[in-house]
C-alpha cells in the first residue's frame, strides 16, 4: 500500500483558492467632504500574523521604503484534522475511461474526508481602514461560502468545498510611547472541508463474460448444460458510453461436445 507514488495537489488547490477569494479587496479613503483621495488594492500575502507584527515592530520609522506597508491581509494554515462525519463508502470506486484507449479503465477508491483550518489576518494603522477591509469579507460567509474546485482533473471530479467562518477576534497592538507604530489585527478563523485522494490505478474494460452451466458436479466429468456469452452492444462502445447488452446462449448434449 504505502511506497507507491502520488501527488494531486489537493491541499495545494484549496490553500491557492482560499487566498484567492481575498485577493481583490479594495480600500477607499475620502475627506470631510466625502471626496475620495486614495483608492488602493489591499496586499495579500502567506505567511504568519507574527512575522508581519516583528517586521512592523523592527522597523517602526514609516518613511523607510522597507517598513511594511499597512494595511495588510495575511493567512495561513493553522491545522489539518480528518472529518468522520462526512466519511464515504470506502469500498465505493471512481470509474474512468484512459484518456486515448477505450479498452483501459482508470479506477480510484472515494476520497477522505479532512478539516483544514485557516487563519486570516487584517493589519491596519488605524480603525476604518480595518472595519473597511472586515466589512467586505463577512456578509459573504453565513457561517459559510462555498467553493468549487476541480479536484481530479484526470478523473473529471470537481467538488464543491465549503469555507466556514468560525470566529472573529480583534486586539489593538498599540503599547509604549509616540514613537511606536500601531497595529489594529481582526483574526478570523476559518476551516475549508475537504477531500483527500488516492492514487489512480489502471485496468482492461471487460467486454466479453462467458458463463458455463454444468450439471452432476460431483462426477469427475460432469456435463455442460449451456453456455452464456454476453457482450456490449455495440461492441465497440468504451466504458462511458450508453450502450446496452447482447446475451447468446449454447447447448450443449454432454461434454465432449
Amino acid at each position: 500500500m504505502l511506497g507507491q507514488q502520488f501527488y494531486h495537489e489537493t491541499t495545494r488547490k484549496v490553500v491557492i483558492a482560499f487566498g484567492t477569494m481575498f485577493n481583490n479587496i479594495q480600500l477607499v479613503r475620502k475627506d470631510n467632504d466625502g471626496t475620495i483621495t486614495q483608492s488602493m488594492k489591499v496586499p495579500l500575502a502567506y505567511g504568519p500574523r507574527q512575522k508581519f507584527l516583528v517586521r512592523l515592530r523592527e522597523d517602526p520609522d514609516l518613511t523607510k521604503q522597507v517598513a511594511i506597508t499597512l494595511p495588510r491581509i495575511g493567512f495561513e494554515i493553522t491545522g489539518l484534522s480528518y472529518d468522520p462525519t462526512r466519511k464515504l463508502n470506502r469500498v465505493q470506486k471512481f470509474k474512468k475511461t484512459k484518456s486515448g484507449s477505450s479498452s483501459k479503465l482508470d479506477t480510484q477508491y472515494m476520497p477522505v474526508p479532512y478539516n483544514l483550518g485557516f487563519g486570516l489576518y487584517v493589519l491596519s494603522k488605524n480603525s476604518d481602514d480595518a472595519l473597511q477591509i472586515v466589512e467586505q469579507i463577512l456578509p459573504y460567509f453565513q457561517p459559510d461560502y462555498t467553493l468549487t474546485i476541480n479536484d481530479m482533473p484526470d478523473m473529471s471530479v470537481k467538488r464543491d468545498v465549503p469555507i466556514i467562518l468560525n470566529s472573529i477576534s480583534y486586539e489593538d497592538d498599540y503599547e509604549g510611547d509616540f514613537a511606536q507604530r500601531r497595529a489594529i489585527i481582526y483574526s478570523l478563523d476559518f476551516t475549508a472541508k475537504f477531500y483527500l485522494y488516492g492514487p489512480v490505478t489502471g485496468q482492461s474494460i471487460i467486454k466479453t463474460v462467458q458463463v458455463d452451466q454444468f450439471t452432476d458436479l460431483p462426477d469427475k466429468s460432469p456435463k455442460r448444460e449451456q453456455r452464456l456469452v454476453v457482450t456490449p452492444d455495440p461492441t465497440t462502445a468504451s466504458a462511458d458510453d450508453d450502450f446496452g447488452f447482447n446475451e447468446t446462449t449454447s447447448f450443449f448434449q454432454d461434454a465432449g461436445d
